[in-house]
């Protein structure tokens, strides 16, 4: 066996499986999607698209593929989402109603975040239950920039 064949087969048995967005154009240049099972971090400005991003994959994973999924929004409600999808055709109400979806609006103030004694014990609880409720197999959390942005101790980065 050449050193080709040897180097190649080695890519393709450690090849990291994926998880098809369901996103054209997105899967082919991430050769076939996000890592299945592993976390993904997307990093945007404001307006970059990472909420839309995050809600396509929900969606399209609800409906081309049959994995329930939980949308945890820090910052904008079920209604205030569902007017960002209308402008790239998505129903995702109907994925709602059928609890192919959930919508988690989770309102954290900047009281209830002390920098000594805060955890995120209560927002896993309930990331795990509404995971359970429906067997979700896709997680977007919207954005752990504005959970962690609220902290006293990121103020004075």
């Amino acid at each position: 066996m050449s050193n080709r064949t040897k180097a190649a087969s080695v890519v393709h048995r450690d090849a990291i499986r994926k998880c098809p967005t369901g996103i054209n154009g997105f899967d082919l240049i991430t050769g076939g999607g996000l890592p299945t099972n592993r976390n993904t971090l997307i990093c945007g400005g404001a307006g970059s698209g990472k909420t839309l991003l995050g809600i396509d994959f929900l969606v399209k994973g609800a409906a081309r593929y049959g994995e329930p999924g939980v949308y945890m929004s820090f910052e904008e409600t079920e209604e205030e989402l569902y007017e960002n999808v209308a402008s790239i055709n998505l129903d995702m109400r109907k994925l709602v109603a059928r609890d192919q979806i959930r919508i988690e609006h989770v309102v954290l103030k900047q009281r209830d975040i002390q920098e000594i004694d805060f955890d995120l014990e209560g927002v896993l609880m309930r990331l795990d239950n509404a995971i359970d409720s429906i067997g979700a197999k896709r997680v977007v959390l919207d954005s752990i920039e504005s959970l962690f942005a609220k902290s006293p101790s990121s103020a004075s980065r």
